[in-house]
């Protein structure tokens, strides 16, 4: 199991940017993918975006062009860049990883509240 804490949320106007920080426990080095999730008031978790071990990313439609989601290996930190943010973008956000080994091991940070006003 990996500890992952999220930050780098907060308010900012609708066109703004913000990055958010995942600073994983341990090295994320044999991790096999990790992504960013968010939870919206009412609704269900979502997957933002993803990244494999091997550097491969993986995007929902609706942030293709504005976000990217890049790793640091050396810093055992995750980031999502969020750029042209809209209020719809308004959630709490959430890293996650998982690794495949004998079996598939998941874990979870506590979130980070992003709030995009217009």
């Amino acid at each position: 199991q990996v500890q992952l804490v999220e930050s780098g949320g907060g308010l900012v106007q609708a066109g703004g940017s913000l990055r958010l920080s995942c600073a994983a426990s341990r090295s994320i080095f044999s991790i096999n993918v990790m992504g960013w999730y968010r939870q919206a008031p009412g609704k269900q978790r979502e997957l933002v975006a993803g990244i494999t071990s091997g550097g491969s990313r993986d995007y929902a439609e609706f942030v293709k062009g504005r976000f990217s989601i890049f790793r640091d290996n050396a810093k055992n930190t995750v980031y999502l860049q969020m750029n042209s943010l809209k209020p719809e973008d308004t959630a709490v956000y959430y890293c996650n990883a998982v690794v495949f080994t004998d079996r598939r091991y998941e874990s979870w940070g506590q979130g980070t509240q992003v709030t995009v006003s217009p």
